[in-house]
């Protein structure tokens, strides 16, 4: 089977416990992730965000469904200035975990990986945006780092699902 590209999409900002939630969902159904799904993952976020410090109270999430029955969750969260903190859930992936094949039946793996190849891409963009518009600028920006997501698309440069 060829590599093929997921679909991006970038819910608006929610915020959690006091953090802003940047949201970027992957899928390759084009008709995204079910609400059931999306619904568990946000369930499970305050679980993943960590205590706050002195840095802005930012974190960005991936939620991707899987190909199988296997859905993903993943938090990134800035801390200690320019640092990522990670957490994540996965749901309906047995490897990982998971009790069931339930894609909104989250769980915290013990596995330390950080995502999949449809995964990565909002953190190219999310750490030039914590750069341009928190660490370079003599004042830094909040709001425009929150305003500074990854558009609508696919997940990178090659064919997308079919």
């Amino acid at each position: 089977m060829a590599f093929r590209e997921k679909y991006l999409w970038t819910p608006p900002p929610i915020e959690v416990g006091g953090r802003h939630i940047k949201r970027y969902h992957v899928s390759a159904d084009p008709a995204g992730i079910a609400p059931d799904v999306e619904k568990a993952a946000y369930a499970i976020l305050p679980e993943l965000l960590p205590e706050p410090d002195s840095t802005p109270p930012a974190t960005f999430v991936v939620l991707h469904r899987g190909g199988d029955d296997g859905a993903y969750l993943n938090a990134y969260s800035w801390v200690w200035d320019n640092v990522l903190h990670f957490a994540g859930a996965a749901a309906g992936q047995p490897v990982l975990g998971c009790p069931d094949r339930d894609p909104a039946h989250f769980i915290r793996p013990a596995s330390p990986w950080i995502g999949c190849v449809w995964e990565l891409p909002p953190l190219t963009h999310e750490r030039d945006a914590w750069v341009r518009h928190m660490l370079a600028p003599d004042s830094p920006d909040f709001d425009g780092y929150l305003a500074d997501s990854l558009p609508h698309g696919t997940t990178g440069p090659f064919a997308p699902p079919e």
